[in-house]
């Protein structure tokens, strides 16, 4: 059975990790994507950030498929600009990310786009 992005809140990090490395990058998404950030992975606790997180600051991230798809915000943010994303396809509508502080991944993400 494919993932979800609410069962991937229960994967350990190395879980997460392999199925990142196992998971194609997929076509470049297009829309609107509801975002969950994966900051305690398999913890009692990763339900609880994730839902703060989305109320407070993310929401997920919007792709429009006709130009290029950059996760650098070097150049367009004074507090991510050392931090570099990556996608990959784990389930349809469905991409786990990583969130990169210069060389050092920091937490993962999930985007989930309708189906």
């Amino acid at each position: 059975m494919p993932p979800t992005a609410t069962n991937l809140l229960d994967m350990s990090a190395d879980e997460l990790d392999e199925l990142f490395r196992a998971s194609p990058a997929g076509p470049i998404p297009s829309g609107e994507a509801r975002g969950t950030v994966i900051l305690k992975p398999d913890t009692e606790v990763s339900v609880v950030p994730a839902k703060l997180a989305h109320l407070i600051f993310w929401k997920g991230k919007v792709f429009d498929a006709e130009q290029a798809i950059i996760l650098d915000y070097g150049q367009t943010s004074v507090v991510a600009q050392w931090i570099r994303d990556k996608i990959r396809l784990v389930a349809p509508g469905l991409y786990l990310g990583t969130v990169y502080w210069e060389d050092k991944k920091v937490l993962n993400f999930s985007l989930q786009f309708p189906q």
